[in-house]
């Protein structure tokens, strides 16, 4: 065959499968058999495996192809994500109504959209390919999860119709309840020792969301393709000049091949939002997927503009949320779970019950105080909800149903992991198991916050590998890491051959080049987060100043606070945590700031940005900022000397106005860099 025929051929092959993927996953209909289907593809992909310039990333085949990714590439948003206002009640609509109409000072159509329960997305297609999908992250920047993404059957990788050259839209990713159970099935058949062994419920699924959220994240697209996630899109970012309305957009949306619900409307009242909303809290639960509420948005493009958002949320749409449903059952027992820092966490275990659509078997009790606040007793029938439709929650007693000689729950005084007397200190609500060395979850827990992402990144050791390298002796805490060596990897470790013992080495040895505040965040230093590592860093340029300083020099610090300073003060007053900072030490990492070569120019100046920017990303902002020598606050104050404030700046802007802090736009910003 030449390139030519095989090019025509692949033309069609590709155009056929494409439609027929879309008949299938999107609109419900199979027209040809699995084996057609299979015989059409298993064509395509000998065709592009001889003639290999013809495969396309927009191919068929490709929705499973790429290897695994190591890591998630971090994207600044083009546009943020912003989320939405929430209200429970009707009076909230009608306040939200009032306040458009005075903006406008016209009447107004509104779109009705159901809230459904899965993970943002933001897609970006030029010449009608998929070219990124990235997570929503914290709404300014997200994952890269393209390689994933094109796994989902209902995201189309190439488009039909008139549509724009370039363009982005946004929808929800979601693990409909078949595919959830389903999933469940197939692990339940893969795991049957295990399960046999009374861990079933560590090994399924625990509910659609938080299974579609890990899913999207796994670094193989095959696995992600097993999980049989699909794609809602609700909506097109910026505008496309031939759409004036959301409902349009919508509809257009659907011509070009993407995947939307048939149960959005558009109505004319805020009295047909109400409508809507009583509709479907009687009919959602009938849904392929979980959905937690309504969202409202006004129908014209045009209005959007005019009505504009706060630092947060658009001001031209707003969530209604279904009140939680809840359900009475039976009160089993409590079990207690120990955390990195030795906190101790009681569980809940429960009679299984039907609850938003899921089977719910535990909850989180959260401390003592809450088990006190509850008066709970063995064997209670008890009031369960799920916060936000996601985690399931105790609310209350029955105690009209409670047994005479029931007895009182009572907190256990001894780690359910290592038998170490617990301790509760003096304002905290948690109980903490002080033994730090020898406390296996504790242990464990330590090693996989410092090899983190956000922390030392050794992105080659998971969690297995950890429970096998603390297994074989060969690591008790995370200095031992620097003391590896192929020879007793190679000897000891199971199923680790040449490659994984040479990723793991190279990994630890780059390790020793992250910069001193990921380091301190990686200690694990109770209440230390990366945020406030970052600013303990500024004032503290090494590891010998912090551990130092006084509880009083350290609760002066920016964000820090007496809280924080007295968990640092205990940690350091630790002679095996002083032992352990000695050996990293010894290992390579870095403890000190290594000052870059600032340009001088802000001169320690205190700056704090706030709203959307065009020529720089939040991020990009911040980093200009330390290069040029200012610091980066988060709140407003007298002592901050500029706010830059872009689109849409909100309450920060108003507060900095009346303190009389220097406002800049963020040409402003620009001009006084490059002065």
């Amino acid at each position: 065959m030449t390139l030519e025929k095989a090019k025509e051929r692949v033309d069609i092959l590709s155009t056929k499968l494409h439609d027929l993927n879309k008949r299938y996953y999107v609109d419900g209909v199979q027209d040809i058999s699995d084996q057609e289907f299979d015989l059409m593809m298993h064509e395509l992909q000998e065709l592009e495996v001889e003639f290999p310039t013809l495969l396309k990333t927009t191919s068929p085949t490709q929705r499973v192809g790429g290897e695994p990714t190591k890591n998630f590439k971090t994207v600044a948003h083009e546009s943020p994500m912003l989320s939405l206002s929430n209200t429970y009640n009707k009076e909230d609509l009608i306040e939200f109504n009032d306040r458009i109409l005075k903006d406008l000072n016209t009447q107004v159509d509104y779109v009705c959209e159901l809230k459904y329960d899965g993970v943002a997305i933001s897609l970006i297609y030029e010449h009608g390919a998929l070219i990124q999908a990235v997570t929503r992250g914290d709404g300014i920047q997200g994952d890269d999860v393209t390689v994933n993404a094109r796994t989902i059957r209902s995201l189309p990788l190439q488009l039909v119709g008139d549509y724009p050259e370039r363009f982005e839209v946004r929808g929800e990713v979601f693990m409909s309840k078949q595919s959830f159970e389903e999933n469940n099935k197939r692990i339940e058949l893969e795991n049957i020792d295990r399960i046999a062994n009374n861990k079933k419920a560590q090994i399924l699924l625990a509910n659609p969301r938080n299974a579609c959220a890990g899913a999207l994240k796994q670094q193989d697209p095959k696995k992600v393709a097993e999980r049989k996630l699909d794609v809602y899109i609700y909506g097109i970012v910026g505008q496309v000049e031939t759409i004036t309305t959301h409902f349009d957009g919508l509809n257009r949306l659907k011509e070009w091949g993407f995947n939307l619900p048939n149960t959005f409307e558009k109505v004319t009242s805020i009295d047909e939002v109400w409508t809507f909303i009583e509709k479907w809290g009687k009919n959602r639960h009938d849904l392929p997927l979980e959905t937690d509420g309504v969202v409202i948005k006004v129908d014209s493009e045009e209005f959007h503009k005019k009505l504009g958002a706060t630092a947060k949320s658009p001001r031209w749409a707003i969530a209604y949320k279904y009140k939680a449903e809840a359900a009475k059952t039976l009160l089993k027992s409590v079990t207690y779970q120990v955390g990195r820092t030795g906190a101790i966490t009681p569980v809940a275990n429960l009679e299984a019950v039907q609850l938003a659509g899921t089977t719910v078997r535990r909850a989180s009790l959260h401390n003592a105080n809450e088990i006190a606040r509850l008066d709970l007793h063995i064997n209670d029938k008890v009031y369960v909800e799920k916060g936000g439709e996601i985690i399931p929650k105790i609310t209350g007693v029955d105690v009209s149903d409670r047994e005479k000689d029931a007895q009182p729950l009572e907190f256990i005084t001894n780690c359910p992991a290592c038998n170490s007397v617990l301790e509760r200190q003096e304002g905290e609500a948690q109980h903490y198991c002080l033994n730090i060395t020898s406390c296996p979850p504790q242990v464990k827990g330590r090693i996989q916050h410092f090899v983190a992402r956000k922390a030392m990144n050794i992105d080659s050791i998971g969690g297995e590998t950890i429970d096998q390298l603390i297994e074989k002796g060969l690591i008790a805490n995370v200095a031992d890491f620097y003391d590896l060596t192929a020879e007793a990897l190679s000897d000891k470790m199971e199923r680790f051959k040449d490659k994984s013992i040479e990723n793991l080495l190279n990994g630890v040895i780059a390790s020793k080049n992250i910069p001193y505040e990921r380091v301190l965040f990686a200690l694990g230093i109770r209440h230390v987060g990366s945020t406030i590592a970052e600013k303990l860093s500024e004032v503290f340029k090494n590891i010998d100043a912090l551990l130092s300083a006084t509880e009083e020099q350290i609760a002066e610090v920016y964000e820090v606070g007496g809280q924080i300073a007295k968990s640092i003060i205990n940690f350091k007053e630790a002679p095996e945590n002083l032992f352990l900072i000695d050996r990293l030490k010894a290992a390579g990492l870095q403890f000190e700031v290594v000052e870059k070569e600032t340009v001088g120019t802000l001169e320690d100046k205190l700056f704090v940005c706030t709203g959307t920017f065009e020529i720089f990303s939040r991020n990009e902002m911040h980093d200009l900022i330390k290069e040029h020598g200012g610091k980066v606050r988060t709140s407003i104050s007298a002592k901050i000397d500029y706010l830059v404030a872009g689109e849409k700046a909100g309450s920060k802007l108003k507060k900095a106005e009346k303190l009389g802090v220097t406002v800049l736009t963020e040409e402003e910003f620009k001009n006084l860099i490059e002065g």
